[in-house]
């Protein structure tokens, strides 16, 4: 233990973490940047943080806070002490609806405080979007915005009082009327007056350098406002006393289309006058989908508020006849609003990857694109004349980028695909960027317009305020710290933006792996850098039908995020702090509570793969090494379900699992949860039943149901009800070879078929493998089945599959583990789920209407894989009511049933999927398609769901029998 170390741990109550997992997990934030610190503390009240600013003043270490790491300048990274507000200094202290006031700690969530806020009809204004991750201490160091600050302004502009330590230890509380301003500071105001009231662009967003202006006699002194956008130089935040506004009882978007970028820039300004809460433009190159948005190249997105959905409306159709636009819509459905807003807040992240390449090279190109660039600013009046100009800028330099954000305050948002990983393209970096910087000053603007100048600007703010007046931010800094112990490096006498970039760690040749990665060139380190820390991941409540991220919500730790992960990857790659490299236990450890649900690969913004990362770390940890019982037991599952199907040993197991001593000793010896019961299995399986059925006829399309493991071995059931719902709708049911060179086993061909032999390779789509990285055995497995599957792949019959989590495997885990054999791609593509069949091969046959509510959950590998539109319109058309809620069941295959994993599991369940049934209406039915969320249901809550083709199936019989 260091002697700084020793110290911290003396004098703290909080958390003191030097441990390299600690370390690894904030060396960055948001940015492109990457430094290493010592270690961090999570300090319990202010008297924590004094205590550690005392101990780092005396080791002459620098202190740097950090709330949620969004922050994408750089200015949440430092090399000495990280103080991490998220943990502790995260309560809202207090909220006075009268006062309309708030209480808060820094670390608390701007989504909490708006939750709290709402039932007395208020908001904080400002509101980024990373609002359910980013904190206030975050926004008040920065001064955000948001994309109501037409209406609201700046975090500056909701402050009233401000608590800070000095780096010296003095508490201060900042106000107006010079409360709390340090020593010094009024008479070094008093004698820069002139400069002052001239050197500052006057402009809705200048957040770039230290609001000194705001000392001014004429702006009331405020100490507090001009403390807002310092980025932690000059004190640590404590406690902010912030204003609340009045919310609009009702709102309504009008979404205006333009034929390009330029004509909305030059027509954001327009609308100001009409009062909207938001003037938000987005071009078309980076929208996935236009569906659902009006005609044109690039949006508007303007929102108006009214005291009823009339006046909110009457207000937004007021907008739309105001401006000249290629054509407009009008949108009142929260909903409907929800999901278009959702499309500009994920914009930071999907902005990251753009078509037409892979990872930039030296020559250009490339689909990887980063901040640097991320928000300046200029009068909104100029934005489309600044634009036209950066556009020409880009083109110069030969790079693309897709500028978004805050047109009515003329702040722009851009990611550029800079090449960050060769010299060469760093410095062309650095060209643009002085370059911009002057274009920027041009047109009167500022540098940053709402994240902060961090790394990335601040050396280029003498160009922007020339020499004199950033030698007077020197002159504060010293005022308020003299020993420069808070944030060095960041605003004044920075470091160079070009240095400390976070990729030039990395290794520069791909790194030997097992999957393809088609979407990364094949490049595992170009799938790593994907996170860009925008932290969606650590949302701490899922809205709608989100998955991710369902450990952090568990467990709230940041090593259990998706960005925590991802960012130990990193670290891994880069071989400074994490030198194991693939033997890493700090990523091992940090991997084992991912449930593979791959939510992220859908909900995260730049769809982050961390069930394949983790399949992939597994593979090469245990390469040649001891497994895990659990890998042995849960992975190779298929293999001794077959076993015991074969010796029709079904009944003595049961009977064994259930005497608990037994079951107990078994469980420990398979690395099972002791918690869990052990699953019965089938008296009969599907494949058992299907030879004995009668033979079917019928000349409908021919679909090949897959008896997934689940299906066959555990809920037959399910493979039942599908084959009489799937006749029923004129199709002929076939199930795959068991025999290379096999016919297919429809209902009239069953006597030839490789079914009736107990002997020789069934088709497996290798989750079990995958999911505990046994990829070379998955690989085996895989190939067997593409063998297998030949005379289906000979025929146009579509591969129904009733398990999502087999079904997702076969669609993404197949083609990228087998990217070599055109087969993969050949199967992955003819995979539809039980819904999609009917829908599409059966599209006239109309399903037993029920006329029930419905409560469940639709399967996570289902969301982010598959999709469920064609199940929500099969629900619909069969009277089956209600959402099914999202998350993640949480016992996530053999997630729930290793040991050590059970309270994390329970959790899971407890976030979405437990609290939907309880609040479900009486008489109910309990859907769930993966047998892992019927399994979790029935051992938590004894209650018994069923697959969607069971509750059809049982309709028809009703119509039959009635």
């Amino acid at each position: 233990m260091t002697d700084l170390e020793a110290a911290l741990r003396g004098a703290v109550r909080g958390e003191v973490a030097f441990d390299v997992t600690s370390r690894a997990l904030t060396t960055m934030d948001a940015s492109n940047y990457r430094r290493v610190p010592l270690g961090v503390v999570a300090p319990r009240d202010a008297e924590d943080v004094a205590a550690v600013l005392a101990v780092c003043r005396e080791h002459a270490v620098p202190v740097v806070a950090r709330g949620g790491g969004t922050s994408i300048a750089g200015q949440a990274t430092g090399t000495g002490v990280v103080l991490d507000f998220t943990r502790h200094m995260n309560r809202l202290v207090s909220l006075d609806p009268a006062a309309r006031t708030a209480v808060v700690q820094p670390g608390l969530v701007l989504d909490r405080l708006q939750e709290a806020a709402a039932p007395h009809g208020l908001r904080f204004g400002p509101d980024p979007s990373t609002h359910s991750r980013c904190t206030l201490g975050g926004m008040i160091g920065n001064n955000s915005c948001g994309s109501h600050s037409v209406a609201w302004g700046t975090t500056a502009d909701s402050v009233d009082e401000l608590t800070v330590l000095t780096a010296r230890g003095r508490s201060l509380r900042l106000g107006q009327g010079w409360a709390g301003a340090p020593e010094g500071l009024r008479e070094l105001v008093d004698g820069e007056l002139a400069r002052l009231r001239t050197g500052f662009p006057d402009l809705p967003r200048r957040i770039s350098g230290y609001a000194l202006d705001a000392l001014l006699p004429e702006r009331g002194a405020d100490v507090a406002r001009s403390f807002c956008g310092s980025e932690g130089t000059l004190g640590v935040l404590t406690e902010a006393v912030v204003r609340l506004v009045e919310a609009p009882r009702a709102r309504a978007l009008a979404v205006l289309g333009y034929a390009d970028e330029a004509g909305a820039a030059e027509a954001a300004a327009g609308l100001l006058p009409l009062g909207p809460l938001t003037v938000e433009g987005m071009a078309a190159d980076l929208v996935p989908s236009t569906r659902g948005l009006p005609r044109g190249g690039a949006w508007l997105f303007v929102e108006t508020g009214g005291e009823s959905p009339a006046e909110a409306r009457a207000r937004a159709e007021a907008v739309v006849r105001a401006a000249d636009v290629v054509d407009a819509l009008v949108v009142t459905d929260p909903a409907g609003q929800r999901a278009l807003w959702r499309v500009r807040e994920d914009a930071s992240g999907t902005a990251t990857r753009m078509p037409g390449g892979t990872s930039r090279t030296e020559s250009g190109g490339g689909s990887e694109a980063w901040p640097g660039w991320e928000d300046c600013a200029v009068p909104p009046a100029r934005l489309g004349a600044y634009l036209r100009d950066f556009r020409g800028l880009l083109a110069a330099h030969g790079l693309r980028g897709t500028p978004y954000g805050h047109f009515g305050d003329g702040c722009i948002h851009v990611r550029i695909d800079f090449d960050l990983l060769t010299a060469a393209g760093v410095a062309r970096f650095r060209r643009f960027s002085e370059e911009l910087a002057d274009v920027v000053v041009a047109h009167g603007g500022s540098l940053s317009g709402e994240h902060g100048d961090g790394q990335a600007r601040a050396e280029l703010l003498p160009r922007m305020y020339g020499e004199e007046t950033v030698a007077l931010f020197e002159r504060a800094k010293a005022v308020w710290d003299p020993d420069d112990l808070l944030n060095p490096g960041m605003l004044v006498r920075p470091a160079p933006l070009d240095a400390n970039l976070r990729f030039s760690v990395l290794p520069r040749e791909p790194v030997d792996v097992a999957f393809g990665y088609p979407a990364d060139g094949g490049d595992f380190s170009a799938a790593v850098r994907r996170c860009v820390g925008v932290a969606k991941c650590r949302t701490t409540s899922a809205a709608g039908s989100s998955v991710m991220c369902p450990s952090f919500r568990a467990t709230g730790e940041e090593e259990h995020s998706t960005r925590g992960r991802a960012h130990l990857l990193h670290e891994m790659l880069a071989g400074e702090l994490v030198t194991d490299g693939w033997r890493s236990t700090e990523v091992r450890d940090a991997l084992d509570l991912c449930l593979s649900c791959k939510g992220c690969r859908s909900d995260c913004p730049v769809e982050v793969d961390m069930a394949t990362y983790k399949a992939e770390f597994l593979h090469h940890h245990y390469a040649g090494r001891r497994r895990p019982a659990a890998h042995y037991a849960m992975g190779w599952l298929p293999v001794w379900l077959r076993w015991a199907s074969r010796a029709r040993l079904a009944p003595v197991v049961n009977a064994l699992s259930a005497v608990r001593p037994l079951a107990a000793v078994a469980k420990r010896l398979g690395g099972i949860a002791g918690e869990r019961d052990v699953p019965r299995l089938a008296r009969e399986t599907f494949s058992r039943w299907w030879r004995g059925r009668p033979a079917a006829t019928g000349g409908g399309d021919l679909v090949v149901l897959w008896p997934d493991t689940f299906t066959e071995h555990l809920s037959p059931s399910a493979g039942r009800a599908a084959v009489r719902v799937l006749e029923a709708a004129g199709l002929r049911v076939a199930l795959p070879p068991t025999l290379r060179g096999g016919v297919l086993a429809d209902g009239r061909t069953r006597a030839a078929t490789a079914l009736l032999t107990a002997r020789g390779g069934r088709v497996c789509c290798g989750l079990t493998y995958v999911s505990t990285g046994q990829l070379d055995r998955a690989r085996t497995v895989l190939r067997r089945t593409l063998d297998l599957m030949a005379p289906v792949l000979e025929t146009s019959a579509p591969v129904v599959v009733l398990e999502p989590s087999c079904a997702a495997a076969l669609r993404t885990d197949l083609p990228e583990l087998l990217h070599d054999d055109p087969r993969a791609a050949r199967l992955a593509a003819r995979v539809v789920t039980f819904a999609e069949a009917l829908e599409r091969h059966a599209p006239d046959w109309t399903p037993p209407v029920l006329d029930v509510p419905a409560v469940g959950q639709t399967h996570c590998h289902q969301h982010a894989v598959l999709g469920d539109a064609a199940d929500r319109r099969l629900r619909e058309a069969a009277g089956l009511t209600g959402e099914l809620s999202g998350g993640c069941c949480g016992l996530a295959g053999n997630f729930g049933f290793e040991a050590g994993h059970y309270e994390v599991s329970v959790a899971c369940a407890e976030d979405q999927l437990l609290p939907a049934l309880r609040a479900a209406p009486e008489g109910s039915l309990l859907l769930a398609d993966g047998y892992s969320c019927r399994t979790q249901l029935e051992q938590l809550a004894g209650a018994r769901a069923r697959h969607l083709a069971e509750v059809l199936a049982e309709g028809l019989e009703g119509l039959e029998g009635s």
